[in-house]
């Protein structure tokens, strides 16, 4: 449709009062006037109050700090307790997930300088969020932990420190050192949890070494500190369903959780998973399906919640299986126009909460 116009919309509802709302569009001097089911008219309302599909970590971020902030990710000296204790997740490769971070030889100072070079000229930004991203961030010695905040901090125009860790690896006293180093500072802390998926089994087969009740727990502790709180999904793990891509976006909604930050399987060389991956051990859902994941995850997740990534992104050399071939930016514009067939925005679903079923029988 052309020139969609809001004003007209609400005109006809309000005069008419049918249920079944109207919808009007012009093109020109010419007004036409088509009867749509209620499910569109949430969907054509939503689309041309925000004119977005969905809540992106961009739009988060220029909101917080009214500028352009990017990501300058530091890679630390610091292992995994799932390591330690065992093998790791399948999935993990042996250098992590830090593909495009420094080496953890170099400075904390040294590698935000690196990055931040790069992301000047590039992005022209100039706030920063400093990104613990590899392994389990809060594996260390707190006072080590504290010292690398202290340098990232130090830094100039850092606006933030991103910790990435385990559910299983947060507590109150690292909790109430944040604290004071986010009041010492004023720069922000928020926490990036990898859960990966909502269902147990799946984490079990995965062997994640941890459950959903320490994922309930971590956010839970860190929730009053009122560190923004990313949820760090899978949808397509080996063994999940559809079902399971709806109730992670059901669970995720009812925390308080801020961010989520989703992703396309991707199989690393070095990985446990690429060993059943190559003797036809497992296999990977087809890009329709998880498409189809995605859209409905959307849909059904509060619409507060900021979304910062929706497919994988891995250097070719590294992976054995990365989103079907395809780069990460096409199966956006795919699944941006697989949300427009389905009518679909983020929160179109979201609500089964606060008394869902008083709410629909109207008591």
């Amino acid at each position: 449709m052309i020139g969609v116009s809001r004003m007209h919309w609400r005109e006809i509802v309000d005069q008419t009062g049918f249920e079944t709302p109207f919808l009007s569009y012009e093109e020109g001097n010419v007004v036409s006037i088509k009867i749509i089911s209620r499910r569109t008219a949430v969907w054509w309302e939503g689309i041309m109050e925000s004119e977005r599909l969905y809540f992106s970590y961009k739009e988060y971020l220029l909101k917080k700090y009214k500028e352009k902030v990017y990501k300058l990710p530091v890679n630390l000296p610091v292992s995994c307790p799932n390591r330690r204790e065992g093998a790791g997740c399948l999935f993990c490769a042996e250098e992590g997930t830090g593909f495009e971070a420094a080496d953890c030889g170099d400075s904390v100072p040294a590698q935000l300088a690196q990055s931040r070079e790069k992301v000047e000229k590039r992005y022209h930004a100039h706030k920063f969020i400093a990104y613990f991203q590899n392994y389990t961030n809060t594996f260390l010695p707190l006072e080590d932990l504290t010292g690398y905040m202290n340098q990232a901090g130090q830094t100039e125009n850092i606006v933030e420190i991103c910790i990435a860790t385990r559910p299983d690896c947060i507590r109150k006293d690292y909790l109430e050192a944040f604290a004071r180093f986010r009041e010492r500072t004023d720069i922000e802390i928020s926490i990036e949890l990898g859960l990966q998926t909502v269902n147990y089994h799946t984490l079990q087969d995965m062997n994640r070494g941890h459950g959903l009740a320490e994922f309930l727990d971590a956010v839970l502790m860190i929730s009053p500190y009122h560190f923004p709180i990313c949820a760090h999904m899978i949808l397509n793990l080996p063994g999940d369903t559809m079902a399971d891509a709806r109730e992670s976006a059901r669970v995720l909604s009812a925390l308080p959780v801020d961010l989520v930050k989703l992703h396309s399987l991707y199989i690393p060389k070095n990985s446990m998973l690429y060993q059943q991956y190559r003797d036809g051990k497992i296999s990977v859902c087809s890009k329709e399906e998880y498409l189809d994941r995605l859209s409905e995850f959307i849909a059904l997740l509060r619409p507060d919640i900021a979304v910062e990534r929706l497919f994988a992104r891995i250097p070719e050399r590294d992976s054995a299986f990365c989103n079907w071939g395809h780069s990460w930016w096409k199966l956006t514009k795919e699944w941006e126009e697989w949300m427009y067939r389905k009518q679909y925005i983020q929160g179109i679903h979201y609500d089964y909460l606060k008394g869902a079923a008083l709410n629909r029988w109207g008591l």
